[in-house]
């Protein structure tokens, strides 16, 4: 059964080519004008991912996104934000969204970020093998892509999963943000501060002081670096 991805897009002529290629590349494709009617969509029939543009009429991207997020479900966003929006881009990062372009964009890149998304998503095999990483209350088990701290089970999106589980594969390593952009996201290049943004996010959620983290820590001058607390 092919995926159904969602496009909300008010710019007929954008969304027209977005859903074309997305058609073309074996996806099933819904697409509306607006975010209520996003939303209305998303509760009628969940989609595996929502292609969300931030200028919207009646509700904006960032409050859709807001929405989305406090959804059980966890379905996966993939930004579209207009060049220069660097503030939108950053506050749509913070609020879950998953993955981002910046128009005008590539067609065709958009599809693989769609692709990229939903591969991980569905916890494909091919990436990495399934493990559990456990350290200091905090367990990760990539198989299943469930995150709990001291039993309790984390509210995490795509990236932020794949970014605490790679920074746990290699304790006490430290990663430049561009290194951390291209093994998790796999960018070679791209906007720095989405690594920034991830890890401000994933600190809220794994650290008993986010404004004094022990777990990530910040390495001056070079990145990050996951410091395990059974050490």
């Amino acid at each position: 059964m092919a995926q159904r991805v969602l496009v909300v897009d008010d710019d007929r002529t954008v969304a027209d080519v977005v859903c074309r290629y997305l058609e073309h590349a074996g996806y099933e494709v819904c697409h509306v004008g607006d975010g209520a009617a996003a939303l209305a969509a998303v509760a009628r029939q969940p989609p595996q991912l929502v292609v969300l543009d931030l200028m919207l009429p009646v509700l904006d991207g960032l409050e859709v996104c807001r929405r989305l997020r406090e959804r059980p479900d966890g379905v996966p966003i993939v930004m579209l934000t207009a060049r220069g929006d660097e503030a939108d881009r950053i506050l749509g990062l913070q609020l879950g969204a998953d993955d981002y372009l910046s128009k005008p964009f590539s067609p065709r890149e958009l599809v693989l970020r769609v692709r990229s998304v939903l591969r991980r998503a569905g916890g494909d095999p091919a990436d990495v093998p399934p493990e559990l990483l456990a350290d200091g209350g905090l367990e990760v088990a990539t198989g299943p892509r469930v995150a709990r701290l001291h039993g309790r089970e984390l509210t995490l999106t795509l990236r932020e999963f794949d970014l605490l589980a790679h920074l746990m594969r290699h304790p006490a390593r430290a990663f430049r943000r561009a290194e951390l952009l291209e093994r998790v996201w796999g960018w070679r290049f791209g906007d720095q501060s989405t690594v920034t943004v991830h890890v401000r996010r994933l600190r809220e959620k794994i650290e008993a002081d986010p404004a004094a983290p022990r777990r990530i820590v910040t390495v001056w001058g070079v990145g990050y670096r996951y410091e395990p607390a059974d050490a």
